[in-house]
């Protein structure tokens, strides 16, 4: 197929010198990754081994009645496990036993790590592979850590996924994998383009199902759907899988290059491209016209928070004339966001890692138009008179591929739309 590579800038950022920050910082709980993982994974459950504190979170962050039947809940510390007067793995055995015989739909149980102290002492990682051994083969029980002392919220996904990429079956067979957890009318949408392209077989991790469960082997290629996902990068990578780099599927721009690096690996015709993509892309760019009018020429400041920053702002620039003053990122993993890198333009600070205090001393002096920030600065800039956006709501929100495009740039025009009203009203 001919070259569907986005013209790049003349100088982009991925040579620009980091700022990298390392002091004090703010992030959403790891966690909250649950929220999104147990909805997409239908016969799974997620078990957090924590304090009242983490039930309270998860309570509150899913919207969930306490009638209802979610697949996730809370092994709570009490005060005699505290006080060492019972065994906890112990506790623990019995506590899944019972959930396995109440849920017997469950087929995936995942044990996961909060930040007490009393749980960080426990091996979970053993009390797994014990679990396992007890309930296999009708359930197999993983783990990984969800505690927010030194992880931002969007790596819950990343540790989940990583803890399941060990165990996946071997295959030598060429296939697609797409990685990151979507919405499901999302994935269906990119599985019907894929299709439409004549690419496959074609994978996903995580699926909705444990029988579904991908298998991953040297003739595994796999493109990332979220940039959030290094290690679990890191684990395909030593499972012998090959990683497609592409610009993220945000807007029209991401979303075509995206597809089109994927396109490359399987040799789809550059007519066939062209005949797929183009009433979408043209719907596309359509419905981020609608939105960019309010965001031509805004500048836009981005605090560390969920690793969406760096394609995000190369789609507000590229695709909505936005002006990106910073782009900080918890992370930069240049094998990951480096063709983003590649198309967003010199001039935004790069900054990697958190020092909170002068962030915000930098985004005082800048005042720009809009910030994307967590939850705990966004009231506190707003009183300042700044406009925000906040982070965990792109998490949350549809906004993948051409049909979620426009929506994606909603999200920065509402915030603004907004302001403007408030501002309008504090004059009269």
């Amino acid at each position: 197929m001919t070259d569907q590579t986005p013209m790049p800038p003349e100088r982009g950022c991925r040579a620009t010198p980091v700022l990298k920050e390392r002091g004090q910082h703010e992030v959403f709980c790891g966690l909250t990754g649950i929220i999104w993982l147990h909805r997409k994974m239908q016969d799974a459950f997620f078990l957090v081994v924590g304090s009242r504190t983490c039930a309270h979170l998860l309570q509150s962050a899913a919207g969930v009645m306490i009638f209802a039947e979610p697949r996730f809940g809370t092994a709570i510390l009490e005060e005699k496990d505290l006080a060492g007067l019972a065994d906890a793995n112990e506790e623990l055995d019995r506590e899944v036993a019972r959930l396995l015989s109440r849920r017997p739909d469950i087929r995936q149980l995942f044990l996961v790590g909060s930040c007490p102290s009393e749980v960080i002492k426990l091996d979970l990682a053993r009390a797994a592979e014990r679990l396992s051994a007890i309930h296999a083969p009708n359930v197999r029980v993983l783990n990984y850590s969800g505690s927010g002392i030194e992880t931002t919220f969007t790596q819950g996904e990343d540790a989940c996924l990583a803890a399941m990429v060990p165990v996946l079956p071997e295959t030598q067979e060429k296939e697609l994998l797409l990685v990151g957890a979507l919405p499901d009318v999302v994935e269906d949408q990119a599985l019907s383009l894929l299709e439409q392209l004549g690419i496959g077989p074609v994978r996903c991790l995580p699926a909705r199902r444990a029988a579904d469960d991908p298998a991953v082997g040297p003739n595994t290629v796999f493109a990332l759907t979220q940039p959030f996902l290094g290690d679990t990068h890191a684990a395909l990578i030593r499972r012998g899988a090959r990683h497609i780099a592409a610009p993220f599927p945000f807007g029209e721009e991401g979303t075509t290059a995206w597809l089109a690096a994927v396109a490359a690996e399987f040799g789809v015709s550059a007519e066939r491209f062209e005949a797929v993509t183009a009433a979408p892309r043209a719907r596309a760019r359509k419905a981020i016209a609608a939105q960019a009018a309010e965001l031509q020429g805004k500048r836009i400041f981005f605090f560390p928070d969920s690793q969406l920053e760096i394609p995000l702002a190369r789609f507000l620039t590229r695709e909505c004339g936005m002006e990106a003053v910073e782009v900080g990122a918890p992370f930069i993993h240049q094998a990951v966001v480096g063709p983003d890198l590649d198309l967003l333009a010199e001039g935004p600070v790069i900054a990697e890692g958190q020092d909170v205090d002068r962030q915000l001393d930098r985004c005082r002096a800048a005042r720009p138009d809009l910030t994307v920030c967590g939850l705990g600065l966004a009231n506190p800039l707003e009183a300042e008179g700044l406009a925000t956006k906040w982070a965990i709501e792109l998490v949350f929100t549809p906004v993948h591929f051409y049909e979620q495009a426009g929506d994606l740039a909603g999200l920065f025009s509402r915030p603004l739309r907004r302001r403007a009203i408030l501002n309008v009203e504090a004059a009269e």
